[in-house]
């Protein structure tokens, strides 16, 4: 073929691409190859993830099993509950003591129990606070008579139909009670 002739630089333009698509190609093989350690190196970090995840979920639910059954078994031996500030307060029973009570539970059962042993009658709620030391304010009342009711709940003390306190614990009813009293 002669120079100049139009299927000659025909060819030439398909050998240049030709050459320029192998490069590409090869290019791209390298660049699959590097991607495919770098993926390789991202599922092995991935797969230690998982498993150190699942590691701290087994480690986790055997620590709060026996801590469950440590809770348990030093409830067990507990023979009263340790009072909490706002606490429930347990129903009277025989034996226990009034340090079940949380400490201001225990300083209304105290104020209402040495007004009876002093001969005085019930008291409302508002002579409770003032025995207990607090003032006489609408909310200092309340937040008394609420614990006083709930000691009543309880039967750690007994609550007149005047809305009094006095005290006097009423046993519960069990299994062993007498129906007949």
């Amino acid at each position: 073929m002669t120079e100049g002739c139009p299927v000659a630089s025909v060819l030439g333009i398909l050998e240049e691409r030709e050459t320029a698509a192998r490069v590409r190609v090869e290019g791209l093989r390298e660049e699959a190859a590097r991607l495919a350690e770098v993926l390789e190196a991202a599922e092995i970090e991935l797969d230690r993830r998982v498993i150190a995840w699942e590691e701290l979920v087994e480690v986790l639910a055997a620590s709060t099993a026996e801590a469950t059954a440590v809770t348990e078994t030093e409830a067990e031996r507990e023979t009263a509950p340790t009072p909490v500030p706002g606490s429930t307060v347990p129903p009277w029973r025989e034996g226990l003591p009034v340090t079940v009570l949380a400490p201001d539970y225990g300083r209304i059962l105290g104020v209402v129990e040495e007004q009876s042993s002093a001969g005085k009658g019930p008291l409302k709620a508002k002579g409770i606070a003032v025995g207990v030391g607090l003032e006489t304010t609408p909310a200092k009342v309340e937040g008394v008579r609420s614990k006083a009711r709930r000691l009543a709940e309880g039967r750690w003390l007994r609550l007149d139909a005047s809305g009094a306190f006095s005290a006097g614990r009423l046993p519960v009813a069990g299994p062993d009670a007498d129906s007949s009293v």
